[in-house]
């Protein structure tokens, strides 16, 4: 679907922990999204600022870009991916929920940043055709772990997140 290279951040993050949200509507339907730096839809999500809690960076990312404010203190999956065009990342995806209609209504009236071109609501089937292979990997792992019903709890200094 999208196929275009990534452009290279300028100035990449010092930290490279990055934050993303898995989050499914009242259909099953996971929420994602095409960004102006990768190529392929990704989960909502970013980088995190220095000293900024893993789920608050998380959090921050998938309200700029979707409008909704989701908890997101459970790690559904980790994943390394060593240096190649940019510094070696950690990447942790953190459970945003199964959806209300009211949520469903606010992501889709939201207005978000000229970062993100596209936000779409896609099946399980539809994920390797239309996300990065990567994320796609990711991803399935994450929605693999949360139909196993695991987590991971996110803790700060060994105590439950809030």
């Amino acid at each position: 679907m999208l196929h275009h290279l990534p452009t290279l951040h300028t100035t990449p993050p010092r930290r490279r922990h990055h934050h993303h949200a898995l989050i499914l509507n009242r259909d099953g339907a996971l929420l994602a999204i095409g960004t102006t730096h990768q190529s392929g839809l990704v989960l909502p999500g970013g980088p995190a600022e220095a000293d900024e809690l893993p789920h608050h960076a998380a959090r921050r990312h998938t309200e700029t870009q979707t409008g909704l404010v989701l908890p997101l203190r459970k790690i559904l999956a980790t994943d390394h991916t060593e240096a190649r065009l940019l510094p070696e990342a950690l990447h942790l995806v953190h459970w945003g929920g199964r959806l209300t209609l009211a949520q469903e209504s606010t992501a889709a009236r939201h207005r978000p940043p000229h970062t993100v071109t596209a936000v779409h609501w896609l099946h399980r089937t539809q994920l390797a055709d239309t996300m990065h292979p990567d994320h796609h990997r990711r991803t399935t792992h994450a929605l693999d772990a949360l139909t196993r019903g695991t987590h991971l709890p996110l803790l700060h200094h060994g105590t439950p997140a809030e």
